[in-house]
C-alpha cells in the first residue's frame, strides 16, 4: 500500500458495480459473478474476537458479555500503551518466627514507554502474576443494570405483540364463499393458521415487565472547592482530554486517579459478494497469522493502468500522455479502449484519443524481469507511434489529450474492453478449457492541473 501512496492511487479509478469510482488496489473481484466490489457493496462478516496482545480467541457471545475486552490485558492510562507485569520481592513477616522477614515475590503493572505503574495509584501488588488487580466500582451500576433489565423486557414485550398480530383471527365471509365452493379451502387455510399461533403463542399470554424506579432528580449541585481559586494549577497533575474519555464512566480529573483499563478486543472480517454470496476475502482463524485464504482484490485479476509522464497541458492544445498497462493474470491478455458513456460528461474536462489498434499483454512471469536485451516489440509486432515500451508483461501506450477548460483538473474517462479466462468454470478433475468472458470496466484518470 505504500507504494500505491506514494504515486498517488486517487489519480486514476474504476467504477466499481455499484457506481463509486474507486481505486484498484481498493477493489475486489468476484470470480462467479464476473463484477468488481467495493468495500461498500460487499457484506461484512466477523469471524473471531481475540486480543491484540496475548491473542486469546473468543466467541461473539463471550466477547459481549465481556464488554468486548480481554480479561487478562491492561492498557496504560496515561499512554494508551500495553501494561506489562513485573516481579518483585517484598519483605514479609516469617510466620514461624515473626521477629524474621522472609522474601515474597509480588507483582505489579508497569508501563515500559511513560513509566506508569499500579502502585502510582495505590493498587496492592498481587501474589500471582495472573491478576487480580483492584478496579473501580461504578457507583450507578445498580441503577444501570436495573435499566437495561427493564429495556429487555420492554423489547420482549414488543417482539411478542408484533408476533401475535401475524396470527390474529381475521373475519371471515364464508357466507359470501359458498356459493363459489370456496368455504372449504378457507376453513383448511383457518386450520393451519391456528396451528401455527397455538405453537408460538397464546391468547392471553402476557409479558410482565416490572416498572423501573424513577430517577432522583438533583436539586443541588455540589459545590465547588476553593483550591481552584486560591492554588497553583499543576499540570503535570491533571488528566488530558484523551485520558478523560479513555474512561467515560469516571473521567479522572487528576492524575492519581487513573486505574488501567482493560484492553479492547479485535476481530478479523471476512467478505462476501452481495449478489453471489461468495467469499471475497476470508483471512486465517489464527490471530498470529497474516495469511489469507481467500483473497480475491482486483489487482490480481484486473489489468492496471498507471501514468507515466504528463508534459505541460495547455488549453485546446493536444498533448499527448504515456500511460502504463499491467498484466496481472498468468495467461496472453488482449486489451482494447473505447471512448466512455455520454453519461461521464460530469467527470470528462478534455477529450482524449485512443490508440484504435489491439493492445496485447504478455502473460505474467517473474522469472522474465531477470531477462534483459530481449526484444518482445518485434515478437508481438507492436506499432512504435502506439507503442513506446514493452517489457515482460507490461507495455507503456500514447494517448492524445486536449484540455476543454482553462483552470482546474484534467479529467478523462474510457472504457476498458479485455478478455478474461474464468478458471472457476473448469474443474480439477475435468479436462476441460477454461471460459474466455470479456470484461469491460470504465476507467477514471486524472491527468493534473491545466499549465497557463
Amino acid at each position: 500500500m505504500a507504494t500505491f501512496k506514494r504515486i498517488g492511487i486517487d489519480r486514476v479509478l474504476l467504477r466499481c458495480s455499484c457506481g463509486s469510482r474507486t481505486p484498484l488496489c481498493r477493489l475486489y473481484f468476484c470470480r462467479h459473478c464476473l463484477k468488481l466490489r467495493c468495500g461498500e457493496c460487499v457484506s461484512h462478516e466477523v469471524d473471531p474476537h481475540y486480543c491484540p496482545n496475548c491473542l486469546e480467541t473468543i466467541t461473539g457471545a463471550e466477547a459481549k458479555l465481556k464488554k468486548n475486552r480481554c480479561a487478562n490485558c491492561f492498557d496504560c492510562p496515561s499512554c494508551k500503551h500495553t501494561l506489562s507485569t513485573r516481579a518483585t520481592s517484598q519483605a514479609v513477616p516469617d510466620p514461624d518466627d515473626p521477629s524474621k522477614t522472609t522474601p515474597k515475590k509480588v507483582y505489579y503493572l508497569a508501563c515500559g514507554f511513560c513509566r506508569w505503574t499500579s502502585r502510582d495509584v495505590g493498587i496492592k501488588d498481587q501474589p500471582v502474576a495472573t491478576g487480580g488487580w483492584a478496579e473501580q466500582e461504578n457507583s450507578d451500576f445498580k441503577r444501570i443494570t436495573t435499566l437495561l433489565e427493564y429495556y429487555r423486557q420492554l423489547a420482549q414485550k414488543e417482539k411478542v405483540e408484533k408476533e401475535r398480530k401475524k396470527y390474529t383471527r381475521r373475519r371471515g365471509y364464508l357466507h359470501f364463499s359458498d356459493k363459489y365452493g370456496l368455504a372449504s379451502v378457507v376453513a383448511k387455510r383457518r386450520v393451519g393458521m391456528l396451528s401455527m399461533s397455538s405453537l408460538s403463542l397464546k391468547e392471553g399470554d402476557e409479558v410482565k415487565v416490572s416498572d423501573a424506579p424513577a430517577a432522583d432528580p438533583a436539586c443541588e449541585l455540589e459545590p465547588i472547592s476553593q483550591a481552584v481559586y486560591t492554588e497553583p494549577l499543576v499540570l503535570e497533575k491533571v488528566t488530558t482530554i484523551s485520558q478523560r474519555l479513555a474512561n467515560p464512566e469516571f473521567q479522572p480529573t487528576n492524575r492519581d486517579d487513573l486505574y488501567p483499563k482493560h484492553k479492547h478486543m479485535l476481530i478479523k472480517r471476512s467478505l462476501r459478494c452481495r449478489e453471489c454470496e461468495h467469499n471475497l476475502s476470508k483471512s486465517d482463524f489464527n490471530p498470529s497469522s497474516i495469511k489469507f485464504k481467500i483473497q480475491l482484490v482486483a489487482i490480481h485479476h484486473v489489468p492496471e493502468i498507471r501514468i507515466m509522464t504528463v508534459p505541460n497541458l495547455s488549453f485546446q492544445k493536444e498533448s499527448q500522455v504515456v500511460l502504463t498497462l499491467f498484466n496481472p493474470v498468468g495467461n496472453m491478455t488482449h486489451l482494447n479502449l473505447l471512448p466512455s458513456d455520454p453519461e461521464e460528461s460530469d467527470w470528462d474536462t478534455a477529450t482524449i484519443e485512443l490508440p484504435t489498434c489491439d493492445l496485447v499483454l504478455a502473460a505474467r512471469d517473474d522469472a522474465s524481469e531477470f531477462d534483459e536485451g530481449v526484444d518482445q516489440q518485434q515478437e508481438f509486432n507492436d506499432d512504435s507511434s502506439v507503442i513506446t515500451f514493452r517489457k515482460a508483461n507490461k507495455i507503456g501506450f500514447v494517448v492524445k489529450v486536449t484540455p476543454q477548460k482553462a483552470v482546474g483538473e484534467v479529467k478523462v474517462s474510457f472504457l476498458m474492453k479485455y478478455d478474461y479466462k474464468n478458471m472457476t468454470t473448469a474443474l480439477p478433475g475435468e479436462n476441460k478449457e477454461p471460459q474466455t468472458d470479456i470484461l469491460q470496466h470504465c476507467v477514471y484518470v486524472n491527468l493534473g492541473p491545466v499549465t497557463s
